[in-house]
């Protein structure tokens, strides 16, 4: 029997840890190639003989306005708009879970005027999700730059007699089938945290999804659920003022908002990780020099202080502002991942 358990312990260590360690970067950003001509759309994207841009562009954030990914796309905008000479104007297109703006974007012209608030959920997720989406994450996209990783803390009301993940542990298994955790919906980064740490514990809790965070955590302050895994940032305040408990975070290094909490990798539940990103991306077949200039001018973006203020100290989120090469591979990676973590996991959308 202990044998078995170990035997499943470590096919789950190997959803987390996705597959291959990264590949070499492919010799083009794109995670693939296009049949248009290259020098037919070069020409439109620079506006008949005009340098790239010539207008304004579009930049579609498949959220609404005000969470934190429309908060990712204006703040970007801005730079881009400074940076490029052009109005960038962000286009909230939010339903399907993110879909509905990233399809949009997928068949939009590929000259560099529209692109895309790329998200982990609809490029990553939810072609594991659901049997058929209106996009293809890897033909359909040319990848720009992956802007910030964030994570989510395990955390438990403080008057929840456990101080460590051991002792958490012993009370899921004491109590299999009783204990509920949060999320803000199935799909969501926390609801797949909640899957994955079940699967590596040997635990079974129940979940129960929420219309967002705010009502999650609500719910877990009033006592209705008895854990989830919460976004960094708003967990802080409480965490702070002694009304929960942080156990671990989900990356395989600590939040920077929150250095006191190790990882659970840390405290041993090896190769725990779930972490997922914000991004910017285009159409397929972009020409190359229009998305290199767009990765310049955001990973430059990404390096300033407000914006690091804004996303990072006030966001939880780290900064990144990878090459496109690198960031292909990283939705590669998660596509991976994720298809193995649900079918674990068993995940169905209702």
């Amino acid at each position: 029997m202990r044998n078995a358990i170990r035997a499943a312990a470590a096919a789950v260590i190997a959803i987390c840890a996705c597959a291959a360690p990264a590949q070499k970067p492919d010799s083009q950003p794109a995670l693939s190639s296009s049949n248009r001509p290259a020098a037919s759309t070069l020409r439109q994207a620079q506006g008949s003989g005009q340098a790239y841009p010539a207008r304004p562009v579009r930049f579609v954030c498949p959220y609404v306005a005000g969470r934190a990914g429309d908060i990712f796309s204006r703040t970007i905008a801005q730079k881009l708009t400074e940076a490029l000479g052009q109005t960038v104007v962000v286009d909230n297109r939010p339903g399907a879970n993110g879909g509905i703006g990233t399809s949009l974007v997928a068949k939009a012209a590929p000259d560099g005027y529209t692109i895309l608030m790329g998200n982990s959920g609809p490029l990553t997720v939810n072609p594991a999700l659901y049997k058929k989406v209106p996009y293809d994450p890897i033909k359909d996209f040319a990848p720009v730059t992956q802007g910030t990783s964030y994570m989510y803390v395990l955390v438990v009301p403080a008057a929840l007699q456990v101080t460590s993940l051991d002792e958490f542990i012993a009370l899921l298994k004491a109590k299999p089938g009783q204990m509920t955790y949060g999320s803000t919906g199935v799909g969501g980064g926390n609801h797949l945290s909640g899957e994955l740490f079940n699967l590596m514990t040997g635990t079974k809790s129940v979940h129960v999804p929420y219309t967002g965070s705010a009502a999650a955590l609500a719910a877990l302050l009033g006592g209705q659920i008895n854990y989830m895994f919460d976004a960094v940032i708003p967990a802080v305040p409480h965490l702070r003022a002694g009304r929960l408990r942080g156990i671990g975070v989900t990356a395989l290094r600590r939040a920077s908002a929150l250095p006191e909490v190790p990882t659970l990798d840390e405290l041993g539940l090896k190769g725990f990780e779930l972490t997922q990103w914000q991004a910017v991306v285009a159409p397929a077949g972009t020409p190359k020099p229009v998305v290199d200039r767009l990765y310049r001018e955001v990973a430059k973006a990404l390096r300033m202080p407000d914006v690091v203020e804004r996303l990072a100290t006030q966001g939880g989120s780290e900064l990144v502002g990878n090459t496109p090469e690198e960031f292909a591979q990283v939705i590669r990676n998660d596509l991976a991942k994720y298809a193995k973590l649900v079918k674990a996991a068993k995940i169905q959308m209702q």
